[in-house]
């Protein structure tokens, strides 16, 4: 293949793009967008980014298929040893294990293909009894047996110590919706986490206990990939067992389609007993839709009605459009037909071994395989990306939606606060006796307090009430189902956020009457060295910076109530600094409210804004796509 270090660069920008997009609100198609999300990444990621850099790379056969389908054993008789466990335990395969030609392994000990996997290499085994006591969950060193002792209840992630319980998470027919797995922010050119290197099992004299390399490895939260070399395997050719694509282990049928998504050709193994199960099919379909290079086997067929299913089995495909997809049947066979090695006789896999071999050992072969495969993912892009975009552009208007339910019912909050200051709500109750006393020579420090708690309780009346608003329009909202309004609105925590909010609004308030009464005085000293200071202004000359903001506050939050107190304040500075300081104050209580009232709708919004649904989201797609299709025109 000729690759141009231009599509290179504007497949990592779409693969950016792709990877920003986030689809978490609940709408019709977002789990389907989730899913085609994180199957372009892994198609990106693990295929078609290290196959364009890396072309003559050895061909990549995925073999792939249900529980209980013998894919193990295939792997297994296609190499001439054990190399994967086969058995009847379900999940068997649950480390993912690749097998190439000693001198191939250099292009998988890296992270070219598959970067979020760390490898983990392990001896080789020599006898057809080398992995007797090896459970298939880590490195193998021969030294002790599988003992079930925790069972698994699918509650975390899953260990492989025990087995699991029986209880089925897939729902079928359709494909696995799970969440995706996938850490966002990561480029393709980052690969993931962990150490560069493969794990290394060693022998006794090594790290002791069989699987504590892989234990380690899931321990980081890495997926691990189990590498093994055989000389009887051509060079060129890499095959690797992926867990079932059916198995009842979440993160196993997540690892068979990361592992799917990186393959040079589909080996879809199957059985007489299944082979019309849905979720095999709907590998094929989507096989068939990216144009990808397919070989289907049929396992465990009776020799009575061989000819018959095999028959049955081409009809099916060939219905669906798959009548040209090479088919390999594999007879039914007793366990001791490989002289009791486990094996299926050489003759057995012979032609699909034959097929495999001509496939990577000819190069036209290997790369008109591997440019098929590559160009019927870049093909999809062109119906991927715009339901992507479209996706997106939905997610945006809901929580857009979602998002100005919350700002009109604080608007509403905001309104009804200003209203009632100026009803002169606030100055009622003990608010309104603590004035009727300050009148009668009460203390100003006790009519501050009275007023600060009387403004709290309002801002909280208010904000508890544009909560419920906006919780009942969420509620009626379904793209709302899952988003945690409720978690954000605690009652107890806002009512003290408030206080502090209401206490530091007292003290600059305290620190604007003082400099206004400072201001006054000195007018007043001003007048007192010309000689033309009158009786009553002595008075205002002395006045208490507690008492104007006392009195400031009650003129502020009194409305029509506390015309009074505006008499006083001026009457104790003077009309002109009364009416200056009464602007400044008023000023200083409106960005105070609006503080109060921003930061809890601020608080409310914070989930939404979590999500990462963005506005640009849609348009970068889109762009990606055009930019892709104009490199792959101009070539």
């Amino acid at each position: 293949m000729d690759v141009q270090p231009r599509l290179l660069d504007v497949l990592s920008a779409l693969r950016d793009r792709v990877d920003a997009a986030r689809f978490p609100l609940p709408l019709p198609g977002a789990a389907r967008a989730r899913r085609t999300r994180s199957e372009l990444l892994d198609q990106l990621d693990d295929y078609v980014m290290p196959r364009l850099r890396s072309p003559q790379a050895p061909l990549l056969a995925v073999i792939g298929g249900s529980t209980g389908a013998g894919k193990s054993t295939l792997v297994n008789s296609l190499v001439g040893r054990r190399v994967s466990e086969a058995g009847v335990l379900r999940p068997t395969t649950r480390t993912p294990v690749l097998v190439c030609h000693p001198d191939d392994r250099h292009w998988f000990a890296d992270r070219r293909v598959l970067p979020q996997f760390t490898r983990v290499r392990v001896p080789v085994q020599d006898g057809p009894d080398a992995m007797e006591a090896y459970d298939g969950t880590g490195p193998y060193d021969e030294t002790r047996a599988y003992v079930e002792t925790h069972p698994y209840d699918e509650t975390g992630p899953y260990d492989e110590t025990g087995p699991y319980d029986e209880t089925p998470s897939y729902g079928g027919p359709g494909p696995y919706e799970g969440g995706d797995s996938r850490a966002s922010g990561k480029s393709a050119s980052e690969g993931g986490g962990g150490a560069s290197g493969p794990a290394v099992a060693r022998g006794p004299g090594g790290p002791t206990g069989a699987g504590s390399a892989v234990g380690m490895v899931r321990a980081a939260g890495v997926a691990p990939l189990r590498i093994e070399t055989d000389p009887a395997l051509p060079s060129g050719l890499a095959l690797l067992d992926a867990p079932d694509i059916d198995s009842l282990v979440a993160r196993n049928r997540e690892l068979a389609a990361e592992l799917i998504c990186a393959a040079d050709v589909w080996v879809l193994v199957t059985t007489a007993a299944r082979y019309a199960d849905a979720v095999p099919w709907h590998l094929l379909r989507t096989a068939k839709e990216y144009d990808v290079t397919l070989v289907t086997v049929l396992d465990r067929v009776p020799h009575q009605i061989a000819s018959d299913i095999s028959a049955r089995y081409a009809a099916l495909l060939t219905r669906a459009g798959l009548g040209d997809v090479p088919r390999f049947t594999i007879p039914e066979l007793p366990e001791s037909a490989g002289g009791g090695s486990g094996l299926l006789p050489a003759t057995a896999v012979a032609a699909l071994r034959r097929w495999l071999e001509r496939h990577a050992q000819d190069t036209a072969v290997r790369n008109a395989a591997a440019a098929r495969t590559t160009a019927g993912v870049l093909a999809s892009l062109r119906s991927r990306m715009p339901a992507l975009a479209g996706a997106s552009a939905a997610q945006h208007a809901a929580a857009v939606r979602l998002a100005d339910q919350v700002e009109q019912a604080y608007e509403e909050a905001a309104a009804r606060v200003r209203r009632e200051i100026e009803q002169g709500e606030v100055l009622s109750g003990d608010a309104r006796a603590h004035w009727r006393d300050h009148e009668l020579g009460g203390r100003p420090d006790e009519l501050l307090d009275a007023l600060t708690h009387g403004l709290t309780s309002l801002l909280r009346c208010a904000v508890e009430q544009a909560d419920e608003r906006a919780a009942d329009a969420w509620r009626r909202d379904p793209a709302s189902a899952d988003a945690p309004l409720a978690e954000a609105a605690e009652a107890a925590a806002s009512a003290a956020r408030l206080g502090v909010v209401v206490r530091r609004w007292r003290r600059c308030l305290e620190e604007l009457a003082e400099e206004g009464v400072r201001e006054a005085r000195a007018a007043r000293g001003g007048r007192t060295g010309r000689g033309t200071v009158r009786a009553g202004e002595r008075t205002r000359a002395a006045a208490d910076p507690e008492e104007a903001a006392a009195l400031l506050a009650t003129t502020l939050l009194g409305g029509r109530r506390a015309r009074t107190a505006g008499d006083a304040l001026a009457d104790l500075m003077g009309a002109q600094a009364a009416l200056r300081l009464r602007d400044r104050g008023g000023r200083l209580l409106e960005t105070y409210l609006q503080r109060a009232l921003d930061g809890e709708r601020e608080r409310r919004l914070a989930p939404l804004e979590s999500l990462g649904v963005r506005p640009d989201h849609q348009a970068a797609l889109i762009a990606a796509l055009s930019l892709l299709q104009k490199e792959r025109v101009t070539r």
